[in-house]
């Protein structure tokens, strides 16, 4: 699970727990402005194939940076519905799938801020 921390123009993304080992990384920044797409995950959604570094266990964990052709994704998913998606462009990730607490309530949160 992770939470977001929105100061000024830039999200810091905070891995929580027991998540940091598995994902192999504590926090990731990007703009706001980099964000080009916010949406609920789909529990059947799958990370890209190659895992450069994470763990992955089917329909269990995704966690860590996954890349496919063109792509560089961070994932830390339960698949359990609790994930928000974040599609991004010139960031160092161009896609996001993390489980929050709640995941209307972080939409509304990230939504308003890059309407600001």
């Amino acid at each position: 699970m992770v939470e977001f921390e929105v100061t000024g123009t830039r999200v810091t993304v905070h891995v929580l727990g027991t998540h940091q080992l598995l994902a192999l990384r504590d926090q990731l920044t990007f703009d706001l402005s980099d964000i080009t797409a916010l949406g609920v995950a789909g529990v059947d959604r799958r990370p890209p194939w190659v895992r450069t570094p994470g763990t992955f266990f089917p329909g269990v964990i995704a966690a860590g940076t996954f890349r496919g052709k063109g792509r560089k994704e961070f994932w830390d998913t339960r698949f359990d519905g609790h994930a928000i998606r974040i599609d991004l462009a010139g960031a160092d990730v161009t896609r996001l799938v993390v489980d929050v607490a709640d995941v209307d309530a972080e939409l509304r949160k990230l939504a308003t801020a890059v309407a600001a």
